[in-house]
């Protein structure tokens, strides 16, 4: 018996002859999409030029990334590679499989950006192909559009291979030295960097306030918790691109396990509800905010007592931070707090001073993550810079990073007093290092007991208007 056909339950499209003329017809000319030069567009050059000033002699192959499969025929909602995206500027709109060149062996670098350029209606990919077809993805740009968008000369996709023979030996992310460049390169944002972490702090408030509208729903729900993440979530697709990271929307003992993300908990009235969220722009910047929220707008007395202990940690830390400081004297200062704090509360073996000798640190089992980390287009941004450029670098300027103290008591942990268990406090700020201290990037978002009653009130009395 010869071979059956194996059955399929997908459509298939003709590609007969006949059908190709057909549907290559007809078709109004493509519109002009009057692109401008993109304000990031020189500061991305500046970026480029200095990475290159680095690497004299080579050529440099910064890889945008690929689409990455969830499911079958679906996929996750594309972001570029985070070198990618800072040196070229394209951001959210960032066209899969695209490359950037940057040649370094002359005096002055010079750029190429390799992308796969949109499909005419005279090609099969047009209406047949799921990843750039027209008829599947909608309107891409042209090479010219590109170029005159970024400011960097395009060429297609194809010519990647060609004319990589020319390069003897480029360098890839692969190579050690290159990734931890592009990473410390990050440390210090420019004046664009600077207004789009403002952009995603604010939507991240209006996030907050999002939130805070939808506790009383959450309250009532099984997996009340789920309804704070899609608040938030809402939000982050109205006024940016995505999430900069998963959601934890934490409440109770929840808040004490410092990755929750699983969102399935109960929201019980009388608890507090730890929600740590960002809203990532289209420019790929995100921020890193946290609060702790009671669940029906008040703080217990016992509450109040934890929550003011981290909130003067939070504060030391906010005090030293300046030009010139060591990134580690931020933890330090808050760390100090902390000990002061647990061992008043009865929770350690010796006095704060003893716990804070390196040997013992009896204080961390209550707080055992680091109080801040250096926040940009990655949630925890310039990653790949090594210890003493990172924890002993200085900071300067421009720097944007989180101070994020918190206080954890386990339910499970015998050494809390029993009325402490399931409590789980995080105060979490972004802020900018100007010229003699740091500006607090969401103040404007409370930070205090009082504050956050009041503004709590302020969420429910909009809502119901």
């Amino acid at each position: 018996m010869g071979k059956t056909k194996q059955p399929t339950n997908r459509s298939r499209t003709p590609l007969t002859k006949e059908f190709l003329e057909y549907i290559s017809k007809n078709w109004a000319p493509k519109q002009d999409l009057g692109l401008e030069r993109h304000p990031v567009a020189d500061f991305a050059a500046a970026r480029r030029a200095k990475l290159a000033a680095q690497f004299p002699g080579k050529v440099l192959v910064i890889e945008s990334g690929s689409m990455i499969p969830r499911s079958n025929d679906d996929e996750y909602r594309f972001r570029p590679l985070t070198a990618f995206a800072h040196l070229t500027g394209w951001g959210s709109e960032t066209e899969p499989d695209s490359i950037l060149v940057i040649d370094a062996r002359k005096k002055t670098s010079k750029s190429h950006l390799y992308l796969r350029p949109t499909a005419g209606h005279e090609t099969e990919e047009f209406f047949a192909n799921p990843a750039i077809g027209e008829f599947w993805v909608g309107s891409r740009p042209t090479l010219d559009d590109v170029a005159s968008l970024l400011g960097i000369q395009t060429r297609d996709i194809k010519d990647f291979s060609k004319d990589s023979k020319k390069w003897e030996k480029p360098l890839s992310l692969k190579n050690a030295k290159l990734a931890e460049a592009v990473s410390v390169l990050r440390f210090v944002k420019d004046a664009y960097e600077i207004n789009e972490m403002r952009k995603a702090v604010n939507a991240t408030i209006l996030g907050f306030a999002d939130v805070a509208r939808a506790l009383p729903t959450a309250a009532r729900k099984v997996r009340g918790e789920r309804v704070v993440e899609t608040a938030f979530y809402s939000r982050a697709r109205l006024e940016g691109y995505d999430l900069g990271y998963s959601t934890i929307a934490a409440s109770g003992a929840n808040a004490c396990t410092l990755h929750w993300n699983r969102n399935d908990g109960e929201v019980k009235d009388g608890d507090l509800i730890l929600v740590d969220a960002g809203v990532e722009m289209d420019s790929l910047y995100t921020a890193d905010v946290t609060r702790t929220i009671p669940v029906n707008g008040k703080f217990t007395e016992l509450q109040k007592k934890v929550y003011d202990a981290v909130l003067e940690a939070a504060d030391a830390a906010f005090a030293i931070a300046k030009p010139g400081v060591k990134f580690r004297e931020i933890h330090n200062a808050a760390i100090e707090v902390i000990a002061k704090k647990t061992a008043e509360l009865g929770l350690l073996p010796v006095s704060a001073e003893e716990s804070l000798k390196p040997d013992n640190q009896f204080h961390r089992r209550f707080m055992v993550h680091g109080t801040s980390h250096h926040l940009g287009m990655d949630v925890h941004d310039c990653a790949l810079a090594r210890r003493e450029m990172y924890q002993d670098g200085i900071l300067e300027e421009g720097m944007v990073f989180t101070i994020e103290p918190g206080l954890y008591f386990h339910k499970d942990d015998l050494l809390v007093p029993e009325e402490l268990r399931g409590m789980g406090i995080r105060i979490e700020d972004d802020v900018l290092v100007v010229e003699g201290g740091v500006e607090n990037l969401s103040g404007a978002l409370p930070r205090t007991t009082k504050g956050l009653e009041d503004w709590y009130q302020e969420q429910l009395l909009g809502s119901a208007g």
